[in-house]
């Protein structure tokens, strides 16, 4: 997908969107308030189909099946919708992770799927990330989380 190069891009994690689905989350308000802000700002949202992959996981085991349906089908009419960006991982996004992986030996516990989304992140220029995970942080990309 190509997104106009001088829109405000921000790359919403797992963290987030789990964050945002489920009331009983404690990060729930915090999330909450600062996709308000996120959107009055006029960022663009952006995620991945291994991000989105991860949240279905999740969400259908942490809350009730209706309220998991309602939270999926409600991102699938963002992107129908033009409110959210959904980047595909395909087999060059997918190689250079796997570079990345074997070059960050050091942090063994990032999970593959955030190496594909500092790919993604690096690719399209995104510095900003929608997320809890400092991991993030920790790989030295020059990206920034938010919330702080």
């Amino acid at each position: 997908m190509i997104i106009m190069s001088m829109a405000k891009l921000v790359f919403v994690d797992t963290w987030a969107w789990l964050a945002l689905a489920n009331r009983n989350d404690s990060n729930h308000k915090r999330a909450v308030k600062e996709y308000k802000e996120i959107r009055r700002e006029g960022y663009r949202l952006v995620t991945s189909d291994y991000v989105l992959d991860e949240v279905i996981t999740a969400l259908f085991r942490n809350v009730v099946f209706a309220t998991a349906v309602q939270f999926i089908e409600a991102l699938y009419s963002m992107i129908e919708n033009d409110l959210l960006v959904l980047e595909r991982i395909l087999e060059e996004r997918f190689r250079i992770a796997w570079q990345l992986r074997k070059k960050l030996q050091d942090k063994p516990n990032i999970s593959f799927t955030d190496l594909t989304s500092f790919v993604l992140m690096q690719e399209l220029k995104i510095t900003k990330a929608f997320t809890g995970d400092a991991d993030f942080e920790k790989v030295n990309l020059g990206f920034e989380i938010i919330p702080k």
